[in-house]
C-alpha cells in the first residue's frame, strides 16, 4: 500500500493499535479530537500525560490507550497555523513522522491519525492533507512499520478534501 486509508468516524472507537491525539504542547486535555480522546480514555490518560512533562510542536510522545480501543496514544503537537511562512509546513510534517517512528519503535502494526492543526489551531485542511499524505506516503513507500495507516476524519467534507489530494485534484 503507498497511500494511507481514509476514513469517516469518530476516533476514539477505532480498534487499532494507536491513536493519535492533535494535542497542545502542555498535554493537558483540551477541546475537539483532544477532548473526545481524554474523555473516553478516562483520567489515568491525564494522569500519564502530566508525566510527560509537555511536548514541543512538531514533537510527539506516547501514552497506554486507557479506556480506549486503542492500546496507544501517540500526542502529536502541530503548529498552530500563522500564514505558512513560520515553518509550520514543517513542524507539521514532523509532527506526522515522529508520530510514525513512535508507533514503529513500539512494534505497532496500526496507527490512525486525526486532521492534525486544522481545528482551533487554524492549519488551511487541504494543505494539513497535503502535509499529511507526503509524510504517510513516503513512510509507506519505505516499508517501514506501521503498514497500516489510517487518516480518520471526523468530517465527511475532511475525508473528501484528503480523497480530493489522493486524486490529484486539491480542494
Amino acid at each position: 500500500m503507498t497511500g494511507p486509508e481514509i476514513v469517516v468516524a469518530d476516533i476514539t472507537t477505532l480498534d487499532v493499535d494507536a491513536i493519535v491525539n492533535a494535542a497542545h504542547e502542555t498535554l493537558a486535555p483540551g477541546g475537539g479530537v483532544c477532548g473526545a480522546i481524554h474523555a473516553a480514555a478516562g483520567p489515568r490518560l491525564a494522569e500519564a500525560c502530566a508525566a510527560l512533562g509537555g511536548c514541543a510542536a512538531g514533537d510527539a510522545k506516547i501514552t497506554a490507550g486507557f479506556d480506549l480501543p486503542a492500546r496507544h496514544v501517540i500526542h502529536a503537537v502541530g503548529p498552530v497555523y500563522r500564514g505558512g511562512g513560520d515553518g509550520e509546513p514543517q513542524l507539521l510534517a514532523s509532527c506526522y513522522r515522529r508520530s510514525l517512528e513512535l508507533a514503529e519503535s513500539g512494534g505497532l502494526a496500526s496507527i490512525a491519525f486525526p486532521c492534525i492543526s486544522t481545528g482551533i489551531f487554524g492549519y488551511p485542511a487541504d494543505d494539513a492533507a497535503a502535509v499529511a499524505l507526503e509524510v504517510i506516503g513516503a513512510w509507506l513507500r519505505g516499508g517501514l512499520s506501521p503498514r497500516r495507516v489510517i487518516c480518520c476524519c471526523f468530517a465527511a467534507q475532511d475525508a473528501q478534501t484528503y480523497r480530493n489530494r489522493v486524486a490529484g485534484t486539491p480542494g
